[in-house]
Parts: structure tokens; sequence; C-alpha cells
């Protein structure tokens, strides 16, 4: 078969850059924990699993001060919880039935690409598609949206909402359904990282709510 790839061929610097840190980072853990990679290889027993957007600016594990082995992480254009999207669900099914997670945290940000681009009347191609979901936020909340007369207000609140409405979302999962059935079922919550001053603001989600719709989503 042939390779795949030509080990003579050089690596472009910016490839070479990340092999350095890689190699770097190694040293340096070796040094301050000489045990860490022998204890992950053994198995992970993550506390959270975090729902974030795919923003480059938005690293899980740094916002959050964790380290690796205690967040299981998905993420995505946005930070959405989508009911068809089978990656998302097998991701939450996977942490909460498997890795038996306590707190799953819907994360979203300020300045986010997705929710900017969603509040636009461009077209963006296939994503738009995937945008739709955060316009059906707007909708849910029009009156509030559009009561705020300032542009940037409106799209930070509209950043809120979102995460607000998917963590909605998520308690409607048969996953999360089920889950509550158990004496101690995870915790869900909705937080929004600032990029200007790295704060994560917590916006105290009230899943209950759903307990007026059980007619509709409750499952037996």
């Amino acid at each position: 078969m042939e390779a795949l790839h030509n080990n003579d061929k050089p690596l472009h610097p910016d490839m070479e850059r990340i092999f350095k840190g890689n190699r770097d980072w190694v040293e340096s853990k070796k040094q301050n924990d000489p045990g860490f990679f022998e204890r992950s290889a053994q198995g992970q027993a993550p506390k959270y699993l975090f729902i974030g957007c795919s923003d480059s600016r938005v690293p899980a594990s740094h916002i959050s001060g964790t380290a690796p082995g205690e967040m299981f992480v998905h993420r995505n254009i946005a930070n959405m919880v989508v009911h068809t999207d089978v990656n998302l669900l097998s991701v939450l099914q996977y942490a909460v039935e498997v890795l038996k997670v306590k707190h799953i945290m819907v994360v979203g940000h300020y300045g986010c690409g997705g929710v900017a681009a969603a509040i636009s009347d461009k077209q963006f191609g296939l994503i738009d598609n995937w945008l739709t979901n955060i316009k059906d936020v707007i909708r849910l909340h029009e009156d509030e949206f559009h009561d705020l007369e300032d542009e940037d207000q409106r799209f930070r609140r509209l950043v809120e909402l979102n995460v607000i409405e998917q963590v909605i979302n998520l308690s409607k999962t048969s996953i999360i359904q089920n889950a509550m059935k158990n004496e101690e079922p995870p915790q869900l919550h909705g937080l929004v990282y600032d990029i200007h001053d790295g704060i994560l603001h917590n916006l105290n989600v009230q899943t209950k709510m759903i307990k007026r719709f059980e007619h509709i989503y409750g499952m037996q």
C-alpha cells in the first residue's frame, strides 16, 4: 500500500510549531507531574460535559480552569443542542449513561460569529440551515429582542437567549428525561463567556419550566 505521507517531505512551519509545542508540553508534564500519562491511560471519569462553540477563542479547559480528564467536550457552531444532531446526541448519551457526568453546561460567548450571522439578512451557504435554529430563538423571543434599540445589546441578549433555549432543548431529550428518573441526575447549566474580560457568567437557567409542557415532552 502506498504510504499516506512522505516522511522526507519537510513540514510546513505552521505544523512544525504544532509538533514542537506537543513535545514541549510532554516534557513539561513529565517534569511537573511524572505520573500524568500513566494515569491518563487508565481511563477517564469527568464530572462535566461542556457543550460549547467551535470558536477558537473559547478553549473549554482554559476558561474553566479544568485539567485533562475533568471535562468531556462537544463543540459546534454557536453551541447548539439540535434534536436531529446525532453527533451531539451520541456525545450526550455517552457522557450521561457511561461517564455519569454530574454537570452539563451549555456555554455560549459574547461576540459569537454564528449568532451574528443569524441576525444578519445575508446568505452564507450550507450553514444557513444550521443558523435557522438560532433564528427560531429570535422568533420565540421576538418582542424582547426587538424592544432593545441598541444593536450591541440585541446581539449580547441573543447570545444569552440562545444558551437558555439550548439548555431547555437539552431537558427535552430522551437522554436527559431518562436521567432525571435517577436519584442523582446531572444538573443542567447555561453559561456565557465574555471574550472581553475572560469571565464566565451564570444565566441561572430554570429548566423546571419544562414541567409546564410535560403533557407534550414528557416520557414514561
